[in-house]
């Protein structure tokens, strides 16, 4: 395998407009699967192309993890997933259990996953886009509540390749990780049910852009899902760290509550309103020899857990609804 190949999602039983917007961005897809620009990526694809044929009898997208149960199993079949998923390491949205190998990820997203869906609109027969996708693990969810089609979108090529050798074993025609950015499909939206974007407003220099671009991919009365990184506060105002925010590079801007409600109104959202507030723990977010690196107890101050390393307050996140008008 010289590339990620999405064939199959292509090919699946979508809407006829998506399928035409596919078609249109096609060639930017391409591009993108053919290229090479991390070091590791053959190697991603090589693992990916050792994944034994699955022998999958059964699959479970509502519980906390994503789990394909095969008919037979010997133990030499497991060994050899389990080595061709660890090549794909570090696992940061999960978990998976595959054919009996348990991708114990960095992230119990079925955590968050549970405040948020609570909260918002039936996804059953909604075509639905999330940006910032990472490796699929929601897309797999929101298919389990009913959503008919499913377009994820990351251009983390590692978080592409774990995806397509999840749906090795899972074969979710309805839904794809593409590795594009946001702001490529912002260049020729396609007007979606429902729009997620979750853990990216933070990393954005100018937040405003990211909610316009939102916006544009939705239908008229279409739902925003968006959870992002905030400040407890009770005044319209923003955190901005001077360097690294919990030991991260890329973190710009906290606001408020207040203040992200005034940034979805003024981008053109109606109704905007916050359902969650959840403080990040290291019960949801953690090492573990799937992801062995860097975690949020490693950007906590050792001695005081609710401040940062740097001194700044430490991860809260906060999930808001809009519509489009």
């Amino acid at each position: 395998m010289s590339s990620l190949n999405y064939d199959y999602f292509y090919n699946a039983n979508h809407e006829e407009e998506l399928l035409d917007w596919l078609q249109s961005i096609a060639p930017v897809i391409r591009a993108q699967s053919d290229s090479s620009r991390h070091g590791h990526f053959p190697r991603w694809l090589a693992a990916l192309d050792s994944l034994p044929a699955d022998n999958t009898s059964s699959t479970d997208l509502n519980s906390d993890s994503i789990t394909t149960v095969a008919a037979n199993q010997s133990a030499n079949q497991q060994l050899h997933i389990k080595k061709a998923l660890l090549e794909l390491a570090p696992w940061r949205k999960g978990p998976f259990n595959i054919e009996g190998v348990f991708v114990d990820s960095e992230w119990r997203s079925f955590l968050k996953w549970n405040r948020i869906a609570e909260n918002i609109s039936p996804l059953s027969g909604r075509t639905i886009l999330d940006v910032g996708c990472g490796n699929g693990y929601y897309g797999y969810r929101m298919l389990g509540a009913g959503a008919r089609s499913v377009v994820g979108v990351d251009p983390g090529e590692l978080f592409c390749t774990q995806f397509l050798a999840i749906n090795h074993f899972v074969h979710a025609t309805q839904l794809a990780v593409l590795p594009l950015t946001g702001e490529m499909v912002f260049e020729q939206p396609y007007l979606f049910d429902t729009v997620f974007s979750m853990g990216v407003l933070s990393h954005r220099r100018e937040p405003q852009e990211h909610l316009a671009g939102l916006l544009s991919c939705l239908k008229s009365g279409g739902e925003l899902v968006l959870e992002t990184l905030i400040i407890d506060s009770s005044d319209s105002e923003q955190l901005v760290p001077e360097d690294r925010y919990a030991n991260m590079r890329n973190v710009w801007k906290l606001p408020s509550v207040s203040l992200l409600l005034e940034q979805i109104k003024d981008a053109g959202f109606g109704n905007p309103r916050c359902v969650d507030i959840c403080r990040t723990t290291t019960d949801e977010q953690r090492p573990t020899p799937w992801m062995s690196s860097y975690s949020l107890q490693h950007g906590l101050d050792p001695t005081d857990p609710t401040l940062t390393k740097e001194g700044y307050p430490a991860p809260t996140r906060a999930v808001v609804i809009a519509n489009k008008p």
